[in-house]
């Protein structure tokens, strides 16, 4: 896999070109927006990339800002066109204490008008709290807090058996040592895939998830915590799928 630096809109990201084949011969352009609180954002890069490669040809341009913080701005949203270069955007950026409307729009507009997206783990937490819900309605769902570390089941909903990123999934997923994220409400276009029970509650939650989100694809899943998830094949091999489904490639 190739690695440049490349500089865009005056911030620093890395691109990586999976090879062309004949069978799909048009890459997909795909851009990673991570960084924040909590997690290893350099390993998950490097799983997602991997992943994601052995599927298909691909591009990936990687913003990677903001630290460890909880509060961070990309620089990346001050173009209005920020998003138009991509076929898809994967957002698993962790800023939950940043509350701010207009910035925020910033982003869901970008999607509003088009841009498929997939949403993983603490990009469910971020900006949560917001007063507006352009985000969470972006998202599919709303959720504000986790359950502690686990090992979950993960099981298959019905409308999972035919779709394109599920495929292969098992019957049943036994996670790593990974966060049960609660669910608060999911939203009117928002369809289940997969689900979990909490062993706080004893309530049942989506865990990965579709959403329609003014006629633009977004796949989401709450998994991704720690490195040992971001290890194993069958959600490094969910995640890719879902990468491709967003982007219109359901092969």
């Amino acid at each position: 896999m190739k690695t440049h630096l490349i500089s865009l809109f005056l911030f620093s990201a890395v691109a990586f070109s999976a090879p062309v084949s004949a069978a799909d011969p048009k890459p997909i352009r795909a851009l990673l927006i991570t960084g924040g609180c909590c997690h290893d954002y350099g390993l998950q890069a490097k799983a997602l990339t991997g992943a994601t490669e052995k599927l298909g040809p691909i591009t990936w341009t990687i913003v990677n800002e903001g630290g460890s913080t909880k509060n961070a701005k990309i620089k990346l949203y001050e173009d209005p066109n920020w998003a138009k270069p991509y076929d898809v955007v994967v957002h698993n950026e962790c800023f939950a204490d940043l509350a701010d409307a207009d910035y925020t729009r910033k982003i869901t507009n970008a999607h509003r008008g088009g841009t498929p997206a997939v949403v993983i783990h603490c990009a469910m937490h971020t900006y949560r709290t917001l007063a507006i819900d352009d985000w969470r309605e972006f998202l599919g769902v709303t959720s504000r807090k986790h359950d502690h570390q686990a090992r979950y089941t993960v099981t298959p909903t019905a409308a999972a058996k035919n779709h394109p990123a599920m495929r292969g999934f098992p019957e049943k997923w036994v996670t790593p040592m990974d966060e049960l994220y609660i669910i608060e409400k999911t939203w009117p276009k928002t369809t289940a895939l997969a689900t979990a029970v909490s062993e706080a509650d004893g309530k049942t939650y989506p865990s990965i998830w579709t959403n329609d989100f003014a006629g633009t694809r977004v796949f989401g899943t709450t998994w991704g915590h720690g490195n040992v998830t971001w290890h194993d094949p069958v959600f490094l091999t969910m995640i890719a799928r879902g990468v491709r489904w967003a982007a219109g490639r359901d092969n």
